[in-house]
């Protein structure tokens, strides 16, 4: 475990490699406890290195057992090692020469999980971002790009071997042993690297390109459960197709594979030509995967697929640029979830998940430029940064060019950066290129850290026809950017009329306006509609068309009108959603006050016309019922949070609108029920998406247990069983149904651990303070390992960080777990220890006596000696 914190990485200090290793050739000798690793490496002098430069390899942990170089062993004063480094100072004269570096490594002790490792008797390799020098001592670093041939010799027991690219040869060996040949022509780097070794189960399909070449189709699993694979092969299958269809992407080898383990640090990862992922994206029937499980796996397939070429064929010149890679690649998974799908439910999906992850992450301690400045550990800069503000730029992109001109650019990227390693501003060259436009200032939405600020002011002039917008923007300090820069923000907008329908106007003045889009570049604007001689209602920020924060001084009639009528069903969803939160954000403060909270009857009676609509689509309908979420609520706040009083509003709020439309939601409950057989498609989920939504008010009315339990018992899927379940624990938590639902489900899917996360994450979400005992006790169940990061994400990380109430107890007894868990975690696996510790970037919004308990928690962490390189940043970081 790396305990050094002092190196800081710069983007401005990069360089080119001194030396490449143009082909690379391993060969493994699997053993649990001594796997032998021999890497032959092509290493050619960069152009301008001289011939006295020492060749510098990275490693982790590793064993040196030999070294040559052209077939001689390198005498010993001519190079140093240690288990972290390489050094060979005498080097033969000339720019090309073959080095032999034979290796020993410990996959059975590895539980960082990088690297090789060996999973429930199977061995599995993770590389990005630095795992391959766990493996060898190799120039691990992604602008290092090499063509792979990889030899795996194993036991004959371990029937499955496998590798990048396409497999060469296989055959016997004497001992009982066997071996496997893989070849991958295209350059990668080291990260792409991928190896599975064991006796799994396995689905074969076959997926014929647009150019006619058949491409064979595995998943590989573990066995008796190849028939919960079928769906993941539907989605790949699809996945390719769309890529050929909307991007003009082919698939470039003669195989594609994907693996499955039960013990992963992240949720896939898009190796070439081998996919491995947590087994959580993979697996799914009816019986033990919700409707959100199909849809993460659907999206998941397509996000490691799409990587072939946003991330494999072209990849990232160095670690800062992260972004080019995932963010990219997030906006084409995005895109093809709302085709699949919904497109309005995916958009607002999004949003939701925006809002949740990376707006905090931008107003807090642990906040960074979508391509990072600097860093200390990278692991930890797997951020929703990153990704999803990544995508959203990507987004922005499409809309500032409009369609035709971003895919000319996406075509122009690919042609011209193939097989290369490349920067941000080579992606946004592209762009240029093709447009003749200069994106210097969108650039800086990259460069400059923060969530903007956009406030807008109204007036209309019936005399004059005249509409007059005041908008100006501003940007809040974050750590390290005192002073921000103007952006360019495409805010998409419409002016709704009496009717319902977009006004048409004559002029607009003040700023470019195009394609019923505003691009703002000034501090201020003031943008003058002519030709409107009514006054319409404004929807602004159309599809969310830009990542900032609205401030639109609208009255309540307005925002009800939007939520009844706006055309744009972002711009629907965002009204209803800005009425309940400001009903929310009241009730929080009256029971702050103790008072009972009071309700405007005009937003329940819009949710009732939502929930009753039937022109809407249900997943939308149950979409825009779900009340923001407490960290939604505290995050408008903003300071002196008290998490119980948010979670009491919340169920006030839910509690008067049950009252005010019984019968309607008693109706449409009924009436959405069906016998029809269970399919994963988005209008099964949305109807599915519906009644629960619904069956999660009526829990609050009397007997509302009986009707939980009710639902869960005749539940013929898991989606409506985990649904009921969850109602039962939150709403109920102490009745005799709640606690027989919980018995029964454990009873029946005790020894499926992907079903028994979803029962550990019901419970460690019940919001009320005695929550964080249970999860204690929760701890020692049969079916939880500290060692396996699924089973620590659905206990400890559930209720970490959705569980507002719970972990922030005002006796502390939640940041007292947390701080036991972050440590015993991070002693095997200091990648998920940090993702934990990453729970209280928000501390310093919460109540003084809460804000003293959180801070005495993370200085308790940051006192531990020894503490990982990897959560002692993000702990430094958050106490800032």
């Amino acid at each position: 475990m790396r305990t050094d914190t002092g190196q800081v990485f710069r983007l401005e200090d990069y360089q080119p490699s001194d030396y490449l290793i143009p082909e690379t050739q391993l060969t493994f000798k699997l053993s649990p406890d001594t796997t032998r690793v021999r890497a032959e490496l092509t290493v050619e002098r960069a152009a301008d290195t001289s011939e006295g430069t020492p060749l510098i390899l990275n490693g982790d942990g590793l064993t040196l057992e030999s070294l040559a170089i052209d077939g001689k062993q390198v005498e010993s004063d001519a190079f140093s090692s240690d288990s972290e480094k390489l050094t060979i100072s005498r080097l033969p004269r000339g720019t090309r020469f073959r080095l032999t570096i034979d290796t020993l490594i410990a996959p059975a002790a590895n539980q960082a999980l990088m690297g090789l490792y060996l999973s429930n008797g199977v061995y599995c390799t993770q590389c990005e971002a630095e795992g391959f020098r766990r493996i060898t001592y190799f120039l691990d670093r992604p602008d290092v790009l090499s063509v792979y041939t990889t030899r795996i010799e194993a036991p004959g027991a371990l029937r499955c071997l496998l590798s990048n690219g396409n497999r060469q040869e296989f055959g016997e060996l004497d001992g009982g042993m066997h071996y496997a040949i893989w070849h991958d022509p295209h350059p990668k780097p080291s990260y792409l690297f991928a190896l599975v070794a064991g006796d799994l189960g396995s689905i074969e399909d076959q997926f014929v390109t647009a150019s006619g070449r058949a491409v064979e189709l595995g998943i590989y699993v573990e066995r008796g459960k190849e028939n919960q694979s079928r769906y993941a092969m539907d989605a790949l299958k699809r996945s390719m197709a769309w890529d050929e269809d909307v991007f003009g992407r082919e698939y470039d080898l003669d195989v594609f594979n994907i693996v499955a383990v039960s013990d992963f640090n992240i949720g896939a990862m898009e190796n070439k030509g081998l996919n491995i992922f947590n087994d959580k994206y993979v697996l799914a029937d009816e019986e033990t995967a919700t409707d959100a499980d199909f849809a993460n796996i659907e999206a998941i397939i397509a996000h490691e697929y799409f990587h072939n070429w946003t991330g494999n064929r072209i990849t990232c010149r160095d670690w800062f640029q992260l972004c080019l890679k995932e963010g990219l690649t997030v906006y084409r998974d995005h895109e093809f979830t709302a085709d699949q799908r919904s497109r309005a439910v995916a958009r607002i999906a999004q949003v939701r998940t925006l809002r949740a992850h990376q707006f905090p992450e931008d107003q807090g301690p642990l906040a960074h430029p979508v391509r990072p400045r600097r860093y200390r550990e990278i692991n930890n800069f797997y951020t929703a940064t990153v990704y999803e503000k990544g995508s959203e730029i990507v987004r922005m992109i499409r809309t500032v060019l409009g369609h035709d001109l971003f895919r000319k650019g996406m075509d122009l990227y690919f042609e011209r950066h193939d097989g290369q390693a490349v920067t941000i501003e080579d992606f946004l060259k592209v762009f240029e290129d093709v447009s003749g436009q200069d994106l210097g200032q969108f650039s800086l939405w990259y460069h400059q850290a923060g969530t903007p600020n956009v406030t807008v002011t109204a007036s209309h002039d019936a005399v004059s026809e005249e509409l007059i917008l005041e908008i100006e923007q501003s940007s809040p300090p974050t750590p390290s950017e005192s002073r921000k820069r103007l952006m360019h923000i495409p805010l998409a907008f419409g002016l709704v009329g009496p009717d319902g329908k977009d006004m048409s106007y004559r002029s607009a003045t003040g700023a470019t306006v195009e394609n019923g889009v505003m691009h703002l570049k000034k501090r201020r604007h003031v943008v003058k509609f002519s030709g409107i001689a009514n006054r319409p209602v404004i929807s602004l920020n159309r599809g969310f068309s830009a990542p900032v924060m609205m401030t639109l001084e609208m009255n309540v009639e307005d925002r009800v009108f939007l939520a009844r009528n706006d055309n744009d069903p972002y711009g629907r969803w965002q009204a209803f959603v800005s009425l309940v939160t400001e009903e929310l954000i009241s009730a929080f403060r009256q029971i702050r006050g103790g008072k009972q909270p009071q309700f405007n009857g005009q937003v329940s009676a819009i949710a009732g016309h939502i929930a009753e609509n039937e022109l809407l689509e249900p997943a939308f309908r149950a979409l825009t019922l779900t009340l923001p979420g407490e960290a939604d609520i505290a995050r408008e706040i903003g300071t002196n949070i008290d998490p119980d009083a948010i979670c009491a509003a919340r169920v006030e709020f839910a509690r008067f609108v049950v009252n005010g439309h019984r019968a309607a939601f008693q109706a449409l409950y009924g009436g959405l029920a069906t016998d029809a057989p269970f399919t994963p498609d988005a209008a099964g989920a949305g109807r599915r998406a519906l009644r629960n939504a619904i069956l999660d008010y009526l829990a609050l009315l009397p007997g509302g247990d009986t009707l939980a339990y009710g639902h869960f018992t005749r539940a013929t899927n898991m989606t409506d069983r985990a649904a009921a379940l969850t109602v039962l624990a939150h709403r109920h938590p102490q009745s005799e149904h709640s606690i027989r639902a919980l018995q029964e489900f454990e009873s029946r899917f005790g020894g499926s651990p992907l079903v028994m996360d979803k029962w550990f994450m019901i419970q460690a979400s019940v919001p009320e303070r005695e929550t964080a005992d249970r999860v204690r006790k929760l701890m020692r169940h049969p079916a939880f390992s500290i060692a396996n990061p699924n089973r620590v994400r659905a206990l400890a990380g559930t209720f970490f960080s959705a569980n507002q109430t719970g972990f922030h107890s005002p006796d502390g007894e939640g940041y007292q777990l947390y701080v036991d868990t972050v440590l015993a975690v991070e002693q095997r696996n200091p990648q998920v220890a940090a993702r934990l510790a990453t729970a209280l970037r928000s501390w310093r919004s919460l109540e003084p006596k809460r804000q003293i308990k959180a801070r005495e928690a993370l200085l308790t962490i940051s006192a531990r000696p020894g503490l990982s390189a990897d959560v002692r940043d993000i702990v430094d970081r958050t106490l800032g």
